[in-house]
């Protein structure tokens, strides 16, 4: 019996009076605020008065950044929860019409708010804040925030402008990435079925086939795949020459020297930051080779393919690592005896999850696949998972929980301080995850040893090889795109090109993916530059704090709520040095890639045994 969550914390289930007048509500609020800026002049001030305020804030202007501030809180609180209770019940049950047309009709007032947003930004922007920060303790307690305001506006264009490419937007960028979902959501892909006959299978059950135990079925899927994406690759070219494009003028225009100065603003970290990661990542390689290639003598083969990179093993009884099941209650209570073991209040915050029904986690009919954790109201979270019962299940149930903590953590924050980057936003799911990984390997025979390693492993390689590939192919693009549109295959020979440097002799060179342009989907996003790194960053952040924690485990435990609780409130490098850690040094990043090195070398080892050796059996 897999647990189902209970929402009725925010509002009762619909149809009901609770959540029509909940609904009603954060629309007018959204009204009041939007009076109240206009009432108080919240926008960006004329420079004369902003020249004549330079030095000293009038306290009519101080009283309505607080007003402002306060209200704006309000209905960021408001508006959070009633799309977090909306958007939860559409993901338990998409087919839930009345849900979808209420989450639809909310989306039009967040196009107000986000309006609203904006305005507040450029009013901040124009003020003198030193002196506000001096005579207002709000201000003081967001300080961060209003310096980034601050420096936000600066990268405006003038309020026409951007009004015109918010318009623009929708036909442009926007319809692009459109085209690119519309398409290749659509795709039926003939594919070879083992007795010879051919039928149409969609892209994502043909893509699903790269984790099917029989080579020959996972090459002939590859290969199908591939050449349905030359067949389609000209209007997403078109596509992704458009969205790039737009996104160099959009920079150029704003005063940022790139896209990926946007993308690294946006993630609060620097340059210096991201060439140590990415140095650290690189000195990598040569250790995820070698997993690489302990994986292809397991799989009984010379040296993976692109097809075999997700290539299970022991799923045939014969390579050993299969792993064995986890029930659900042996999962809880695994979670939450290893989280006590880290600390009693990560211990209590896991029953309390479970007790109080925070969790969905029984796959059926609608239900959205993947696993997510959303806040609902301050420190209580809701997450959503479909579990299967092996470790990867109860790794996912560990990493959604570490969301949560974090959540519990930011409660005191109001909801702009609570805003944390996609750097930081997966610090406490890492290290929540490492805990019972780490807890399991020291428990496991080797068996599932194998199992908890490999799929460890198997996403690391995804998270620090392919992601610096695709880095790399994006920033070669955006270069190249600043003189011309790009051609097929121009795009291709980037793509392998980075898939080359990176994956290395782990594997076949004859046997990449030219195409994983095409596939995807974060390329196409007008808004959102740069996608992958932030992921990079928060695999090896989290897992820098475990090698603190196991360093000094009672100063770490000390200190680790609080650094949560400041991640919307400080930039990544600040809050790193806290715990005495550079991460503008690789060392740091070679520190928490040597728990992924160590994996490495006790995979080799079980390889070795089993398969080397000749094992009988592990």
């Amino acid at each position: 019996m897999l647990p189902r969550w209970d929402l009725s914390a925010a509002f009762a289930a619909p149809p009901s009076p609770d959540l029509d007048q909940g609904f009603d509500r954060v629309v007018r609020s959204i009204e009041e605020l939007a009076a109240l800026f206009d009432a108080e002049n919240i926008a960006a001030r004329a420079a004369a008065a902003a020249a004549a305020a330079s030095t000293r804030l009038d306290s009519a202007t101080v009283r309505a950044f607080e007003r402002a501030t306060e209200q704006y809180n309000a209905v960021l609180e408001a508006y959070h929860t009633l799309g977090a209770y909306l958007r939860g019940i559409v993901a338990m049950d998409s087919r839930d019409a009345g849900a979808q047309a209420k989450l639809s009709e909310l989306q039009k007032h967040a196009v107000r708010l986000s309006q609203l947003g904006t305005r507040f930004v450029a009013f901040v922007g124009s003020l003198p804040l030193d002196d506000l920060i001096a005579q207002s303790p709000l201000a003081r307690e967001h300080a961060f925030l209003l310096r980034r305001a601050q420096e936000e506006a600066r990268h405006l264009m003038s309020p026409g402008e951007e009004a015109l490419a918010a318009e623009l937007r929708i036909t442009g960028g926007s319809a692009w990435a459109r085209l690119h979902g519309n398409l290749t959501s659509q795709m039926l892909v003939p594919f070879a079925q083992g007795g010879g006959e051919t039928c149409e299978v969609p892209m994502s059950v043909l893509r699903g086939l790269a984790f099917d135990p029989d080579r020959a079925v996972r090459r002939r899927a590859y290969e199908a795949e591939i050449a349905v994406w030359k067949q389609s690759a000209l209007p997403l070219a078109a596509a992704m020459n458009s969205i790039k494009g737009e996104a160099n003028t959009l920079a150029a225009k704003r005063g940022w020297e790139s896209p990926l100065a946007v993308a690294l603003w946006d993630n609060h970290i620097d340059y210096a930051t991201l060439e140590a990661l990415l140095q650290a990542a690189q000195d990598s390689f040569p250790d995820f080779r070698r997993y690489l290639r302990a994986k292809a003598q397991a799989l009984g083969v010379e040296r993976l393919t692109w097809y075999d990179l997700f290539a299970p093993l022991g799923s045939d009884g014969s390579s050993g690592g299969s792993g064995r099941a986890w029930s659900w209650s042996e999962a809880e209570a695994f979670v939450t005896d290893n989280f006590g073991a880290y600390s009693p209040a990560l211990r209590d915050f896991a029953r309390r999850a479970f007790g109080e029904r925070w969790i969905d986690a029984a796959p059926r009919p609608g239900k959205r696949d993947g696993a997510f954790c959303m806040g609902l109201l301050p420190g209580e979270s809701r997450i959503g998972m479909n579990y299967k019962p092996a470790f990867g299940g109860v790794n996912t149930l560990a990493h959604e929980l570490g969301h949560a903590y974090h959540n519990l953590q930011l409660a005191h924050r109001t909801p702009l301080q609570r805003a944390s980057p996609m750097t930081l936003a997966e610090t406490a799911s890492i290290f929540c995850e490492t805990i019972v990984r780490q807890a399991a390997l020291r428990e496991a025979d080797r068996n599932e040893e194998m199992a908890i390693l490999e799929a460890s492993l198997e996403s690391a390689t995804q998270v620090v090889v392919d992601i610096t590939s695709r880095f790399r192919f994006e920033q070669r693009v955006f270069a190249a795109r600043r003189e011309r549109e790009l051609s097929v295959d121009e795009f291709c020979a980037f793509m392998e090109e980075a898939q080359r440097e990176t994956y290395g002799d782990g594997l076949d060179t004859s046997a990449l993916h030219p195409y994983m342009w095409a596939v995807k989907g974060h390329y196409y996003s007008p808004g959102l530059s740069f996608y992958n790194f932030p992921y990079m960053f928060g695999l090896l952040f989290g897992l820098g704090l475990y090698a603190r924690y196991q360093e000094e485990p009672d100063t770490f435990r000390n200190r680790y709520d609080d650094l949560l609780s400041e991640t919307g409130r400080a930039d990544a490098a600040e809050l790193a040095s806290r715990f005495g850690f550079d991460i503008r040094s690789p060392d740091f990043w070679r520190r928490s890639l040597d728990i992924l090195r160590a994996e490495i070398d006790r995979f080799e080892t079980l390889v070795k045994e089993r398969y080397v050796a000749g094992t009988a059996a592990i």
